[in-house]
């Protein structure tokens, strides 16, 4: 049996098998097993593949335009940027990454259309796996339906599932530190639902028999999985739904925005939200013994000093001393602080380099 079928038999199996707790042993051992030889499938087809994707991010922050062909990506990127990406009335206008540049607030945002993702794009169809391992890059996904195809959203969303990508979740709190002997010492803070059984099976899956392993959260079984692989991608991300202005009755999911991108219904919405979503924060710079500059630069919350240092120059990290910042992020302005420090928004900074 090859991997392909291997798969689709484990596939089969946990689709039959109730989940409870006298099945959470079994599930939980086939669905690492699972995860990992779609790992290894992926890293086989790697190997021999040619041409791929590639989108070059550009400005404070990448947006991704995803979804079926034909639903209007290429307009709504129009709409938004004033590029000139290529409409027409048939699908997979799109034959390539397509960037353009929205400027809101002072943030300079990339929005890309990639060429439509159809369902089984996870296992390559259309050049799925090409398409979807490009938009690893994004820090927001808007997944684009039109109202006559509202069901597309769903199997967007599987499809981005398949492929690793984790939307609108964080990380699991789930910290394993691999030891040589010793077995598996699992410690908590939280009640757990998986037993200390299943979780040691679905770590000897991938061969991990010695390590100490601390877990936050009533972590699930797909979730430690993940957090074992390490390799998901968590984004945020937006839905919307467009050409409502076609059919104005459609019913609409309660969390997507209803645009035409044709009629720039409900644009300024969409962009207030892209904008939110990223948490942007705005840094001041202040050079040593010099005034405020009046223009902030952009950041994403979670930025550190050192982030500021790769912006300013690639040689400014190793020549970094220390840093003073006055704001939210310091017990008192003016504080010295290194590169790991973490910045808010509004804080005003003054690197000192050698």
């Amino acid at each position: 049996m090859d991997v392909a079928e291997e798969i689709r038999r484990l596939e089969e199996e946990i689709r039959r098998t109730p989940y409870n707790k006298a099945t959470e042993h079994h599930i939980g051992r086939l669905k690492a097993k699972l995860a990992r030889l779609r790992e290894e499938a992926e890293k086989q087809r790697r190997k021999k593949s040619g041409e791929a994707y590639a989108i070059k991010k550009e400005g404070d922050a990448t947006v991704v335009l995803v979804g079926y062909p034909s639903v209007g990506k290429s307009t709504l990127l129009n709409a938004l940027t004033g590029a000139k990406s290529e409409v027409a009335d048939y699908a997979f206008t799109t034959l390539k990454p397509t960037p353009g540049m929205l400027e809101y607030k002072g943030a300079k945002i990339q929005i890309i259309d990639v060429p439509g993702v159809i369902e089984g794009a996870s296992q390559g169809r259309g050049r799925g796996r090409e398409i979807l391992s490009a938009i690893r890059v994004a820090d927001l996904i808007v997944i684009v339906a039109d109202v006559f195809n509202v069901h597309t959203i769903d199997l967007v969303k599987k499809e981005l599932y398949n492929a690793g990508f984790r939307l609108n979740e964080k990380k699991p709190e789930v910290y394993i530190k691999k030891t040589v002997t010793g077995g598996i010492n699992v410690k908590t803070t939280v009640k757990l639902s998986l037993s200390e059984e299943t979780i040691k099976s679905i770590l000897r899956e991938y061969k991990i028999h010695s390590g100490e392993v601390l877990i936050r959260e009533d972590v699930t079984i797909d979730r430690l999985i993940d957090a074992i692989l390490g390799n998901r991608v968590y984004v945020p991300a937006i839905t919307v739904v467009n050409k409502i202005d076609l059919y104005p009755e459609a019913e609409i999911p309660k969390d997507a925005i209803p645009i035409s991108a044709e009629k720039r219904i409900n644009l300024d919405k969409l962009v207030e939200e892209i904008y939110r979503k990223l948490e942007f924060i705005r840094v001041y710079l202040k050079p040593p013994g010099g005034k405020v500059e009046e223009e902030p630069m952009i950041l994403r919350r979670g930025a550190k000093v050192e982030d500021v240092c790769k912006r300013l120059h690639r040689d400014m990290v190793e020549n970094f001393k220390y840093a003073k910042v006055w704001g939210k992020s310091v017990k008192f302005d003016g504080q010295r602080v290194g590169l790991d420090h973490v910045l808010e928004d509004g804080d005003i900074v003054t690197i000192y380099a050698k």
